[in-house]
């Protein structure tokens, strides 16, 4: 009996593969904001949120409490502003921004700080 058969490589697998997360250079650019923000003194601790829609960096000041406030990437934003958002803990748009660094670096975050 003879059989044929056919080895498939699907040469595409990173291409297809969904990102659900931050990629390197964006966590690396909240993580400065938080060490910097930590040495300060403003923030104690903070979680990850990740969901099929966003992922969210969760900053807090005591580790009992709601979260301060969030930034978060959004995966399908309807509006390209609303890729990167920062958020308070009920979900309030405090500033919005397509690009990261630029939401961070434009950011007062004394302002923030309750």
């Amino acid at each position: 009996m003879k059989t044929n058969l056919k080895l498939i490589v699907n040469n595409n697998f990173e291409a297809n593969k969904k990102k659900f997360f931050f990629e390197k250079k964006e966590l690396k650019t909240i993580l400065n904001l938080y060490a910097k923000m930590v040495s300060d003194g403003s923030w104690k601790d903070y979680g990850l949120t990740i969901s099929a829609i966003q992922v969210g960096f969760s900053v807090f000041k005591n580790s009992t409490e709601n979260a301060m406030y969030r930034i978060c990437k959004n995966f399908k934003p309807k509006n390209k502003y609303f890729r990167y958002v920062i958020t308070d803990f009920e979900g309030k748009i405090y500033k919005n921004s397509d690009n990261l660094e630029d939401l961070i670096k434009n950011t007062n975050w004394k302002k923030f700080q309750k």
